[in-house]
């Protein structure tokens, strides 16, 4: 579907573009591999050929990370502290670990729902037409 006011295709599905992301795939087919290696976006992707070099991600996911892993591990610790009563170096080491590893798991998979995200919004060119080269 066009816009007709000025010729851009409007914005494309939001949220399988961003579940996309969020499984580490392509945002325009799903089968590509997103990233090279742990948090570097890929050029291309291999399976569709859609240019990946406009994903600017920047600080978001690294934002998220922080609240959600925050955000669960600050209740669970103090419910831990009163329930169990443990020594407190033992539950600051599991909670270390439990937040290293929620982080771990959730940095790639927040900034692969970013790039879906821009990839759907086309933002930062994300959808505007190639370069004429003369």
């Amino acid at each position: 579907m066009t816009n007709t006011t000025d010729g851009i295709e409007d914005d494309r599905p939001l949220k399988p573009a961003a579940l996309r992301g969020w499984r580490r795939r392509c945002p325009a087919c799903g089968e590509g591999k997103l990233f090279d290696g742990y948090l570097k976006v890929r050029d291309r992707c291999a399976n569709c050929g859609e240019d990946l070099t406009h994903a600017r991600a920047d600080d978001g996911p690294a934002y998220l990370t922080i609240l959600i892993v925050g955000h669960l591990m600050a209740p669970l610790i103090m419910w831990a502290f009163i329930a169990w009563r443990p020594d407190p170096v033992v539950l600051a080491s599991v909670f270390s670990v439990g937040c290293i590893a929620a982080s771990l798991y959730l940095l790639p998979r927040l900034k692969g729902a970013i790039v879906g995200y821009q990839w759907a919004k086309r933002m930062h060119g994300f959808g505007s037409p190639p370069p004429v080269h003369d």
